[in-house]
Parts: structure tokens; C-alpha cells; sequence
């Protein structure tokens, strides 16, 4: 028998893994017994006689005990100098030479005896190190402390009431294929409501309701039919509405199959495509007699009313960019819970480029100088936000502030809407009952059949909106009273002692204790007097009407001149409170009526704004406030007591200064955090008071409020202290009823949404307004702190998309220290070793580069944006909408703390998940070694010659051929995400062999090849989720019997990398060690995919994919380094060394 030399090429580094025999678990047994003795003397006279070898006769064993040769990166053998025995040590088991250089250490030689060499130590991929291991579980204690306080802390109170419908859907066969090519993929519905709808005819004003991503056509139903409802019982019985031109609304609705528009541009815009079709053919019902049911005075519809949600609403904006879109077809536009401000994920490159396209379209439209210039001059734009609860899309990105002008379009929160007050989920905010009727009034509000568009001028339609939707207390809500026609005569007794002396409070504590109706006149301080006075009025009465017999009405009244023989018929209402006197004046009044605001009833026994079903209807209270100079044309304001029994109410009026009532702490954020806020409310105090904190902007800090207990002299409270926090811009408020302690959160400044259009940011900031009772004479203490672990669970819903990106970073930079490594010692460590060798220095500068990076673009970028838009003034303008798309999505610096956080949890998922695929690949090993097969007769030696099946792989002819019909369907009908997880299993199962025989035989080379193909493999797992999405998309596509090609992501090259580096890989070839500069390449390669994943991942996460890509696509060039680079050499890297198994070694 021939011995082979210990020297063959088999061992080299870029050699085929080594299959383990069928006796190296005996082997590895007897070995491990051997080692536990000592060394005996006739043991080193056996050493002593035999010549020095560091290799193993095969009659022993057939495992090559001699450490490798390296091979350099020409492919050619290095043989190893001759150790040094003075030469020091290395922890990663190298020695120094003469010469300074570091190689492998080898085993000494003495003059006494000859010691065998040892195996190299065995790294075990599950080892970790004491300091990587306090980093992981840093790192996962915080993401549970972030998601433990997401839903246990700063929680808002779920408020909704259950809706009933009776719902019918009438499908419209006639949209076919002949009016659009997606007719085959979805269908138009029109909801009827049972029992008050009789047929299908349409003959109302047309509303397009929009679902979101994955929902249903029939999500219409629960405001569709309190639309039809409140029509039914209320509208058609009011003339004055139906001369107004309010008609019933005729919901029609769209049956996507559930598509995933969220994850998928093309789908996107193909809904919108459809749906301006759609619009089309319902317009036409409304000329066809067959299903039209309309007088025939009226003109025919132009537009449609569209209500959108979620994605629906995205894709009702995108309708109007579309070529096929018809001209004024739409111009009002009302979604819920959508995403203007920026893609939920960016996952797809299509998504991100449809973003960008339409809010450009917008933006662009309302900068235009002229209305005629501008395509969206009649288009009214409402957003509507559930707020904290809803944990689907962050509310943050529902803001239009920099897409749409005040005056064309706004966001509001659910908790802002009067009688709402409260936070919606992301489907609740489509039944919730006390919403859906405020939705379904406002459109009727808005919908004129008189017009051709079916609908109110824009300016009309804003201010519905408005009132419907705002608390009425904002700077821009518009008073109707003071432009309102006088409407009620009010005759008083001259020597009545009815008039309220100037500067006193009107206290009622009950109503109707005189007996008869009586009026407090209170005199209005001339305009521009001092401390700039506002009239303010609260009561828990419903405040009547004209025309109204209720309990307590408030009036602006002007003196009328007495003239002889006046007729006072003009007026519809007339109260005379004379009784008779001959000396009475007769006042002119207007009703404030129209301009009450609703607050929730604050009282001792409540504990939240709103009432749950089954539970007592709570009646709200009524406030009023104006400036002087609003109501400065009046004389008086009249509190009229209507009851003439004593009832329970209160009421409190009063002129106050506005200097008293309102203040602004002017506090750095970084002391309010650190040392809280403390302000008092006086004994003498208006009833309302106003604090504003123009420091709190950031959604992503929370807070507590305590407010102290006041002491009212024995006498009970009129009513409990109510608080309300409101942001300017967007419209958010919250109440806070019975006001103790409140919890405070905002939907303010936040990551990655881009500034509003009129870039006053730091003008803006959290306010609070306080009503206390004022008879209450004890000053009131208010205490505002940081809840830094109630801030911990901000931080999900605004950064939970950064893991698609950041542990990318990670990952990375864990690949390039195994690949310098590896090039430096010849040893690829496994994953874990890297990563403790990148916490030790490459993690942490890289993370200090960041935070230098943002702190620098922060302070350079200019100061509050000095050039802002300007409408209609032809005034150039420049705004950077992107500056917010990079990092951690603030320039804000404290918060760069925000950096190493993200990256420190990011290491614990990493190492999380490294240890989740080490078990998967072990139980996959451990199950394909069950199946395996051995048949009890095979002798010994017939074992040692049967290579393992492990690396056994089809030929190479068999596998391009694979590869060219994969890629082929890429072409033509799979998206390439398919191929990229066919690629991610093969993937799996070629770590799963390789830990195999690495675990069987435990050599430098199996062990440097399964630490490669298992970071290859993590790396590959942690851009799947990016290409999963367009995955499902494309199998949702089959579930619907959708057969079309899919119109998308077909790009070849975007896959072949990878399938290349895989195929590469299941031949078991290693890569070889790069010893020229070429080394420098891969080492860049990654440092550039950390950098690009840490700065653009979150905004660009799809072109993570790209960036892995070309990096595969250089590893593979680097496995073909080995071989010519000719035909001959493209087969060998997809053949490997199956040819030399088949050789043997050569002497």
C-alpha cells in the first residue's frame, strides 16, 4: 500500500471541507481516553526513536493531523517557516518571528524529546465571551424594557362604543374588462342599508370608500349606514337641509382581494388605476334613467366624495396623479389612519419612488403663485389620526402639514374631534360609534346637490370641517355668532338689578332659584383696553338655540334707540323681562349658540371624557370664549335663566385679562428633564388658565402631571378641575377630566417626518389649559416630570423599522473582522468571536463616527430653514422635506444618545438570533443524521474508503441548468425575491452539512468552512425580511387567481450573486485567503455596507438588498481567484474538487 505524503493539497485552506470516516468517532474516543494519562517514559523512547513527523500513519487513522498550508491569493502553497522557540505568543495561537510577522504557532521542539503536534484548539460557534455577553444581554434588556412599556405605560384609555348595522351589498357586474384590465382582480360594490334602503337606484351624492392594506370592501358598512340612518331619521324630516341641497349618499365600495398595497408600489398603482375608472362609470350611473333616480333640475354629478383608510387613503391621493385620471373628479379627500408623511416600510423600491412622486405632485401643486396654475386649488385634504393606540401605523406619519396649506387641508387626532376624545386602534377608528356619526355629519355638512361637484366651494368645505372636527378653540376657528343676524328682541327692566357690575365673575350654582326668567347682563369692556380681555363662559347646561324652550341661553345684545310706532316683528324670538314697566330698554341680540364649545363633564365622580356602552350617558359641558374685539360692536352679554324651577347647573362667566391667564415657561428641555417643572395657579385666578412649553415638541419623550388639591372653604367644587393638552400643528388634544395626575404624550416633532411647510417649529410646543373652579379660594400646585420608562415605549412604534436595518450594521462589521482574520492567520473564527472582537474596537468607533456625523449636519444645516414656503407671492422657496430620512431621523442632539442604544439592543438581537440559527442548523443535522443510513455488514475498511454523501451534489451540467431556469422564471414570471429564498434555503442546508462534518471532524478546514457558510447565512437571513414582503404580495397574487405576470422585480441581475455564491458554496469550497491588496476590497465592501445600512437602511431599506447583492457578487469572483479564469475555471466554481475526490491524493 502506498502512504500518501502528509504534505497533499487536500489540507490546503481553499480545499473542500474534510468528510469525516466512518471509524473518526472511535477515533475521536480513543483519542480523548489517551489524553486523560500522563506521558510515560516508554512513551518518550518511543517519540525518541521514531523520526520527527507531525502527521499520523493512515493503518492509525485517516484524519491529516498536520496543520495546513496556507495558500496565498495567487492560489499558490506556502510552506511554513520553521518555529522559533523564543518567539512570543498569541491569544489567537500565533508566534512572532524574526522577523516581526505573526504565523500559526506550531509545536516546540526540545533536544530531549520530539512532542506530536497538536490539533489547533476547536472553536466552538456557541462560545461567547464574558463581554459579548453582557453587551446581548444589555442589549435585550433594554428592547424589553422599550416593549414592556409599550403596553404597560402611557397608555391612552380605549373609549370606543360598539356600532350595528344592517348591511347589504349590491356588486356592479357591468364594470368589466371593457372599462379597465383589472376588472378580472376586483370588483365595485354598492352598500345598501337594510330596511331603509329599497333598491339599488342611486340618487344621492356618490361617496368612493377606500380600504386599506389586506381590508375589505365591506369595512364601508359602519359608516355607511349611519349615513343612511341619520338621513333616514333626521335630514329628510329638516327642510331647511334639503333646500340647503343635502341629499342621502350613495356609498360605493371596492373589493380589492385583500391586496397588500403597503409592501408593493405596482399594487399601489394599479388600484389607483382601477379606481379612476372606477370613478368614471359612477358618474356615468348618474346619466343612465335605468339605475339614476334624481330630479331631473338637479345637474348631474361631476365629482366624487372619497373616504379612505389606511393605504386607501395613499391611494386616493395617488388617483390624482395617475394619466388616467379625469379632471375635477375628485375634491374631497377624508382618510383615516393613513400614511401621508412617508411609506410605512420601505421595503420596496417602488413604494418609496410612488411616495415620493405624489408628495412631490402635491407639494409642487400648492406651491404654485396662481390658483389657475394650481390642479389641486378645489381638492380639501383631512387627515384623520387615531393617536397612541393605534400600534399599525405610527399616528406621526398621518401628518399633511408639509404636503397641503392650512387653508386646503389639516391632521387631526380623534382625541381632538368634540365628543369623540378618545384614541382609536387602527380598525376601530372604522366603527367606533361616536366617531362614525361625526364623520357621517360633516360630509352631509358639506354636500350641496345644486352644484355639479355635488359639493361646497372649498372654502365653505374647509370651514365644515373645521367645525366639525376642531375643538373650536384654536387660533384659526372662526366666530359665527358676532357676523350672524340679530334674533331675538330682549326687553329688560330699567331698574332691574339684573347687570353685573364691570370686573365681577357671574357665579350660578343652580338654575331657575328666582322663579321666573331672568337676565344677567354683564357689560362688554370697550375694545383695546388694557390686558387684552376675553369673555369666557362655562356651564354643564345644553345651551338653547333660537327658537328653543331649554333651561339657559347666552346672548350678545346691542341697544336699540327708541323710536315711536317701531315694528319689532323682524325678530323671530322676542323675550320681554319688563313685566310691564314703563321704563325698559330693548336690546338687539345675536345667540352664541352657533360658536359653543363642547368640553367633557368634569366632575368628582368622572373618570374619563367619554362613556362606554352600558354605561350613563354623560351630558358634556358647554364653554364659550371670545375676544373683546370680537364681540366690541355689543353692549352686553346676556346669561339668560329660561327655568323657573330650581334646577341643578351651574354656570361661571367672566372677563379676564389675557395677560393673567395665559404664560409661556420658557425651560431648556435638558432641565425640564432633569429637574421637572413647577408652576402654581393663584387664589385669584381666572377660571381658565393657559401654560405653554415651547420645549415640548418630541413625540418620543412622556411625562406625568400632578396637579395638588384645592380647598374651597367647606363649600363643594362647581366642578373638577379639567385639563387639556393641545398641539397647534397637528390638531392634537387630549383631556385629562377630574384632573389629579395625567399621564402626557404628544404626536409632535418625530423621527423621520419631514417639517411642515411653514417650518415654524420652534414656535410651536405643548400647551396646557386648566379650568378651575375660581370661587375656590386656595392657589392650585402643578408639577410636570419626565417618565423616562414611560419615553422607553415611544421609542417602538417610531423605531422599530430600524431592524431592517441596523443590524445589518452589526452583521457587517462582524463579517469583515472573520475576513481579516482569516486573511491574516488563515483561521475564519466563528461569529460570535468576531463580534466580541468588533465590541472591543470596531463597534464602538464606528458608533462615535455616527454621532459625529449627525452632531455635525445638525449644526451645519441651516437655521430653522430660512427660506419657507409662500403661497400666491411668487416668492422663491427651498425646503428640505429629506432631511430627517437619514440615521436616527433627528438632528436633534440630545437625543444622539439614541445611537449606541439602537446599536447595543441591536447587538443582543444579533446574537439572539446567531443562537436561534445554531439550534435550527444542529436540529437539522441532528434529523438528518437519523435518516442516514449504515448497513451493519460494510466493514471498517470499506467505510474508510466511502466518502460521506454530505458534499455529494448534483454535476455540474444538472445545477447550471437549475440555475438558468430559475433565473429564467425571474425573468418572466417569479419575482426575484422568490429565487433569493430559494437561495436562503439552500442556503441552510449547506450550513446544515457543513456543521456536520465540522462537528464529526474537527479540523482547521471544516471548521474555518461551516463558520463561513453560517455568517454567509445570517447575513442572507437578515435581508430576507426585506424581500418577504414583495414575496407575499406575489403569493397573495396566486391566492386570488390573479395568473397575470407579475409586474415587478424581475431584474435578473438582482438575484444571480447570490444564486451563484450558494451554488458555489454546496460543492463545500472554501474561499481562499486573499494575501495582495485585492483583500482590501472585501474589507471595504463591508465597511461600506455597515456604513450605508446604519445612515440610508431605514429610509432605503430595499437597496440593502442591492448593497449584499454586489457583495456576493465579489465573494463569488473571490472563490473563482483559485482557478484561470477561462471556461474551464466558470465550471470548477460550480464543481469545486469533486474531480480530485474521484483523483485521490498523489504521492
Amino acid at each position: 500500500m502506498r502512504r500518501h505524503s502528509s504534505g497533499s493539497s487536500e489540507d490546503d485552506d481553499a480545499s473542500p471541507v474534510e468528510a469525516p470516516h466512518a471509524n473518526s468517532s472511535r477515533f475521536s474516543a480513543k483519542d480523548s481516553r489517551s489524553s486523560a494519562h500522563p506521558t510515560t517514559k516508554l512513551d518518550h523512547n518511543r517519540n525518541a526513536d521514531r523520526p520527527p513527523s507531525f502527521s499520523i500513519s493512515r493503518r492509525s487513522s485517516s484524519i491529516n493531523w498536520r496543520l495546513p498550508e496556507s495558500r496565498n491569493g495567487n492560489g499558490t502553497v506556502e510552506k511554513r517557516p520553521s518555529p522559533e522557540r523564543t518567539s512570543p505568543s498569541s491569544p489567537l495561537g500565533l508566534i512572532m518571528t524574526a522577523n516581526g510577522e505573526l504565523r500559526t504557532k506550531e509545536v516546540e521542539k526540545t533536544p530531549e524529546t520530539v512532542i506530536p503536534a497538536r490539533r489547533p484548539p476547536w472553536r466552538s460557534p456557541w462560545a461567547i465571551t464574558f463581554s459579548a455577553l453582557v453587551a446581548a444581554i444589555v442589549g435585550i434588556g433594554f428592547l424589553v424594557a422599550v416593549l414592556h412599556s409599550s403596553v404597560t405605560r402611557q397608555l391612552d384609555p380605549k373609549g370606543c362604543r360598539m356600532s350595528y348595522m344592517r348591511p347589504s351589498y349590491a356588486k356592479l357586474n357591468e364594470f368589466d374588462t371593457e372599462h379597465t384590465r383589472l376588472a378580472s382582480k376586483y370588483s365595485l360594490y354598492l352598500y345598501r342599508e337594510q330596511d331603509i334602503d329599497r333598491d339599488t337606484k342611486v340618487r344621492g351624492v356618490p361617496v368612493l370608500f377606500i380600504p386599506g392594506n389586506a381590508g375589505s370592501y365591506k369595512q364601508v358598512r359602519p359608516i355607511a349606514a349611519e349615513a343612511a340612518n341619520y338621513f333616514h331619521n333626521v335630514l329628510q324630516h329638516d327642510e331647511s337641509a334639503m333646500n340647503a341641497g343635502t341629499r342621502n349618499l350613495d356609498f360605493f365600495t371596492v373589493d380589492f382581494n385583500e391586496d397588500i398595497t403597503a409592501f408593493h408600489g405596482q399594487t399601489l398603482l394599479d388600484q389607483a388605476e382601477y379606481l379612476n375608472e372606477a370613478v368614471r362609470y359612477i358618474l356615468s350611473l348618474y346619466l343612465d334613467p335605468r339605475v339614476a333616480d334624481r330630479d331631473p333640475d338637479l345637474p348631474d354629478p361631476t365629482s366624487v366624495i372619497v373616504l379612505g383608510h389606511s393605504m386607501g387613503g395613499i391611494v386616493a391621493r395617488t388617483m390624482l396623479i395617475m394619466p388616467n385620471f379625469q379632471s375635477h373628479s375628485i375634491n374631497t379627500i377624508i382618510t383615516m389612519s393613513a400614511p401621508h408623511a412617508r411609506p410605512p416600510v420601505s421595503f420596496d423600491s417602488q413604494s418609496v419612488q410612488t411616495y415620493k412622486d405624489i408628495n412631490d405632485y402635491w407639494r409642487r401643486a400648492y406651491s404654485q403663485q396662481w390658483a389657475n396654475d394650481n390642479p389641486l386649488w378645489h381638492v380639501t385634504l383631512v387627515s384623520i389620526a387615531g393617536g397612541g393606540l393605534d400600534t399599525v401605523v405610527p399616528s406621526d406619519y398621518a401628518s399633511v402639514e408639509s404636503l397641503v396649506p392650512d387653508t386646503h387641508g389639516f391632521t387631526v387626532f380623534t382625541s381632538t374631534i368634540p365628543n369623540v376624545w378618545t384614541s382609536m386602534d387602527h380598525q376601530a377608528i372604522l366603527w367606533c360609534d361616536q366617531f362614525r356619526k361625526v364623520v357621517a355629519q360633516a360630509i352631509y355638512d358639506v354636500v350641496d346637490v345644486h352644484r355639479a361637484t355635488q359639493t361646497k366651494p372649498r372654502a365653505e368645505r374647509m370651514r365644515v370641517f373645521k367645525k366639525w372636527f376642531l375643538t373650536g378653540m384654536e387660533t384659526i376657528a372662526e366666530k359665527a355668532a358676532p357676523r350672524s343676524e340679530p334674533t331675538t328682541l330682549l326687553t329688560v327692566d330699567d331698574n332691574s338689578d339684573s347687570i353685573i357690575a364691570e370686573g365681577e365673575r357671574l357665579v350660578l350654582r343652580n338654575l331657575g332659584t328666582a322663579g321666573t326668567v331672568r337676565a344677567h347682563l354683564m357689560p362688554i369692556p370697550p375694545s383695546g383696553s388694557p390686558g387684552m380681555k376675553r369673555f369666557t363662559l362655562l356651564t354643564d347646561t345644553k345651551l338653547d338655540k333660537p327658537g328653543e324652550h331649554g333651561k339657559l341661553e347666552v346672548l350678545f345684545c346691542s341697544v336699540i334707540p327708541s323710536q315711536p310706532s317701531q315694528s319689532w316683528a323682524g325678530f323671530p324670538s322676542q323675550m320681554d323681562l319688563s313685566k310691564g314697566s314703563t321704563g325698559s330698554t330693548r336690546l338687539a341680540c345675536r345667540s352664541a349658540a352657533p360658536d359653543v364649545v363642547s368640553l367633557p363633564a368634569s366632575t368628582s365622580s368622572t373618570q374619563f371624557p367619554f362613556y362606554l356602552n352600558g354605561e350613563k350617558e354623560i351630558t358634556p359641558f358647554s364653554y364659550l370664549e371670545y375676544g373683546v374685539d370680537d364681540i366690541a360692536e355689543h353692549q352686553f352679554v346676556a346669561v339668560v335663566e329660561k327655568t323657573t324651577a330650581p334646577t341643578p347647573g351651574f354656570v361661571v362667566a367672566e372677563f379676564s385679562d389675557y395677560t393673567q391667564s395665559h404664560r409661556t415657561r420658557h425651560i431648556s428641555l435638558r432641565s425640564l428633564l432633569t429637574f421637572g417643572m413647577k408652576f402654581h395657579l393663584p387664589a385669584e385666578r381666572p377660571m381658565v388658565s393657559e401654560v405653554k412649553v415651547p420645549s415640548l415638541q418630541s413625540s418620543l419623550l412622556a411625562y406625568n402631571l400632578r396637579i395638588s388639591h384645592q380647598d374651597c372653604n367647606g363649600d363643594s367644587e362647581l366642578f373638577a378641575p379639567l385639563v387639556r393638552q393641545y398641539l397647534a400643528e397637528p390638531y392634537e388634544s387630549k383631556y385629562f377630566v377630574n384632573a389629579r395626575e395625567a399621564t402626557v404624550s404628544l404626536h409632535g416633532v418625530a423621527p423621520y417626518v419631514p417639517p411642515p411647510l411653514t417650518g415654524k417649529l420652534d414656535e410651536n410646543g405643548l400647551s396646557f389649559q386648566f379650568w378651575t373652579d375660581p370661587t375656590c379660594s386656595s392657589s392650585i400646585h402643578i408639577e410636570l416630570t419626565a417618565d423616562f420608562m414611560g419615553s422607553l415605549g415611544k421609542l417602538y412604534m417610531r423605531y422599530r423599522t430600524v431592524f431592517a436595518a441596523f443590524p445589518l450594521f452589526i452583521v457587517a462589521l462582524v463579517l469583515r473582522k472573520q475576513f481579516r482574520v482569516y486573511d491574516t492567520t488563515g483561521m475564519f473564527i466563528p461569529f460570535l468571536e468576531g463580534l466580541d472582537l468588533c465590541l472591543r474596537q470596531s463597534i464602538p468607533l464606528m458608533l462615535a463616527s455616527l454621532t459625529l456625523l449627525t452632531l455635525s449636519t445638525g449644526i451645519m444645516a441651516p437655521a430653522s430653514n430660512a427660506s419657507f414656503w409662500h403661497w400666491r407671492n411668487g416668492t422663491s422657496s427651498i425646503m428640505d422635506f429629506q432631511h430627517n430620512d437619514l440615521l436616527i431621523g433627528t438632528e436633534d442632539p440630545l437625543f444622539l444618545f439614541l445611537i449606541p442604544l439602537i446599536a447595543i439592543v441591536c447587538v443582543g438581537v444579533c446574537t439572539v438570533f446567531n443562537y436561534m440559527a445554531l439550534t435550527l442548523t444542529h436540529l437539522l443535522g441532528v434529523l438528518a443524521s437519523l435518516v442516514t443510513f449504515h448497513p451493519g455488514w460494510i466493514g471498517n475498511e470499506d467505510r474508510k474508503k466511502t466518502t460521506p454523501a454530505a458534499f455529494f451534489s448534483p454535476s455540474p451540467r444538472r445545477r447550471m441548468i437549475t440555475t438558468a431556469v430559475l433565473l429564467l422564471l425571474v425573468t418572466t414570471m417569479v419575482p426575484y425575491q422568490f429565487a433569493y429564498l430559494v437561495a436562503c434555503l439552500v442556503q441552510l442546508m449547506t450550513t446544515v452539512r457543513a456543521q456536520r462534518i465540522a462537528s464529526e471532524l474537527r479540523s482547521t478546514a471544516n471548521s474555518n468552512f461551516y463558520n463561513y457558510t453560517h455568517s454567509i447565512f445570517i447575513l442572507m437571513l437578515w435581508i430576507l425580511p426585506i424581500n418577504l414582503p414583495t414575496f407575499v404580495v406575489w403569493v397573495h397574487n396566486l391566492a386570488v387567481h390573479w395568473l397575470t405576470p407579475f409586474s415587478s422585480h424581475h431584474n435578473v441581475l438582482s438575484v444571480m450573486p447570490f444564486i451563484v455564491l450558494v451554488e458555489t458554496l454546496t460543492t463545500g469550497k472554501m474561499i481562499p485567503r486573499m494575501g495582495s491588496r485585492l483583500k482590501h476590497v472585501t474589507s471595504l465592501l463591508l465597511f461600506g455596507m455597515a456604513v450605508y445600512a446604519a445612515v440610508y437602511g431605514v429610509t432605503y431599506a430595499y437597496t440593502l438588498h442591492y448593497v449584499a447583492n454586489f457583495l456576493a457578487f465579489w465573494l463569488a469572483i473571490v472563490h473563482s481567484t483559485s482557478d484561470s479564469w477561462s471556461l474551464a475555471g466558470l465550471t470548477h466554481l460550480y464543481s469545486g474538487d469533486a474531480g480530485i475526490r474521484k483523483r485521490g491524493k498523489e504521492p
